[in-house]
């Protein structure tokens, strides 16, 4: 065994050791305390050992991964791996969804009480409720909104509304919007890998992205549907400043712009745009009007929603307010700001806790220069999380919260030796995270 590999089992042994502390240490401050809010810390969850529908799937969908993804992602071409990167995305993420069966899994995760299909009929005049949006985020106000409404700018619940006006009404609709554009972010994040570092490193990371743990919670979650939001906004910069392309930087504007308005937290994918425009400086030095372009774009959404009457600064400083009245204010920021990092690994796995530990080196080291690009795009959405986390508007639940930020992370698993090894690991910890927890939030 190389020196190297043998601190990549550390890294992924660390990583192991932090999740095991964060349940241990959970357990007993919930069953002494009862401040966590959540039954099995760190992740909301139930401990529910079961098998369902799609068990059968989830396992042969893994096998096979494992078996010909690393080969198959290196021969095919370029497009046909995009496409089936997302089909098979979308397959693991149904799968495991469909452990649960459709109505507990997909149907029902969107309709309950804190959910966003809960006020649809309270959008019947779009205009006045944006107008009306930040009167009800407080808690005591009349009818305030259900948490995860009141947490979110309204660009979020106005999908599901958008969704209804078209005929697509429903739970079930709504959780299959998720997982299919959810299912797009390892396609977005390929792209950008590619254009940024270079191809080698985006088809060795393909799999990882595939198969990745974060799967469980991207069916079906409203997050999921953010992470290709940003995700794409992301894709279109990077090729936006490699091309040299006016309209992809103002449609990554228009995207960039939209994530800030469907998750507050999101805005923090400034810090990843400004990484690739960082990787893409000499285009932009000889093309100052990609810049023009992509601020161009960044103004439509929120100019819109402004002019309709919503607030962003009212409603965010008001959702702080809301934050503290509920369990985020009771929920102890010494455990959850480390054991939200717990959370992380699970979503990402032991071969990102590897990937991360040679991202580093190859940021220190200074090694070949796509392996520098690759690590310094990972960077920033590893310094994005880690200020999300120290903010304490996190606290618990990060697991579905941070999936926009993890597909970044994924990545680093292009630097990783011996890759069926590695997704036989995060294969393993996908399905005993599915089989052995019933999520929810």
């Amino acid at each position: 065994m190389t020196r190297s590999l043998r601190r990549d089992l550390y890294a992924a042994g660390a990583a192991a050791l932090l999740v095991t502390v964060a349940v241990l240490v959970g357990r007993h401050i919930q069953d002494t305390y009862r401040t966590l809010f959540v039954h099995w810390p760190p992740v909301l969850a139930e401990w529910d050992p079961h098998v369902g529908p799609g068990t059968p799937a989830a396992v042969l969908l893994a096998a096979a991964t494992v078996a010909y993804g690393p080969s198959l992602a290196a021969r095919l071409p370029w497009r046909a791996l995009l496409a089936a990167s997302w089909a098979t995305a979308t397959a693991w993420i149904l799968s495991l969804a469909l452990v649960d069966g459709w109505h507990q899994g997909i149907a029902v995760r969107l309709t309950t009480r804190e959910e966003y299909l809960r006020v649809i009929g309270r959008f019947h005049d779009i205009p006045a409720t944006l107008r009306d949006f930040t009167h009800h985020i407080v808690a005591g106000t009349p009818h305030p909104w259900p948490a995860h409404v009141a947490g979110h700018p309204p660009a979020s619940t106005l999908t599901f509304v958008l969704l209804d006006r078209i005929g697509l009404r429903g739970g079930g609709w709504a959780g299959m919007w998720c997982v299919l554009t959810g299912a797009t972010a390892c396609v977005a994040v390929l792209i950008a890998v590619r254009a940024l570092a270079d191809e080698t490193l985006a088809r060795r990371a393909a799999p990882f992205l595939v198969l990745a743990p974060a799967a469980v919670w991207l069916g079906t979650s409203a997050d999921a549907y953010f992470a290709a939001v940003a995700a794409w906004s992301v894709a279109l910069l990077a090729l936006a400043v490699t091309k040299r392309s006016l309209p992809r930087a103002t449609a990554s504007g228009l995207l960039l712009g939209l994530t800030c308005y469907l998750s507050y937290g999101l805005t923090l994918f400034a810090l990843v745009a400004a990484a690739v425009l960082l990787l893409g400086r000499d285009a932009v030095r000889k093309r100052p009007a990609l810049l023009l372009s992509l601020l161009a774009g960044l103004v439509v959404v929120p100019l819109t929603f402004t002019l309709a009457g919503f607030n962003w600064w009212t409603a965010y400083h008001l959702l702080v307010t809301r934050y503290y009245q509920g369990v985020g204010g009771k929920r102890p920021y010494g455990y959850w700001v480390w054991a939200n990092l717990a959370c992380t690994v699970l979503i990402t796995g032991p071969a990102t806790a590897a990937g991360l530990r040679r991202t580093a080196t190859n940021l220190t080291r200074r090694t070949e220069p796509a392996a520098v690009r690759l690590a310094l795009l990972v960077s920033a959405a590893l310094l994005a999380l880690l200020i999300a986390d120290l903010s304490g508007m996190s606290k618990a639940e990060t697991e579905r919260i941070w999936l926009p930020f993890a597909m970044w992370l994924l990545p680093a698993c292009a630097y990783l030796p011996h890759p069926r090894a590695w997704l036989t690991a995060q294969a393993i910890l996908a399905l005993l995270l599915n089989h052995l927890l019933l999520t929810g939030w």
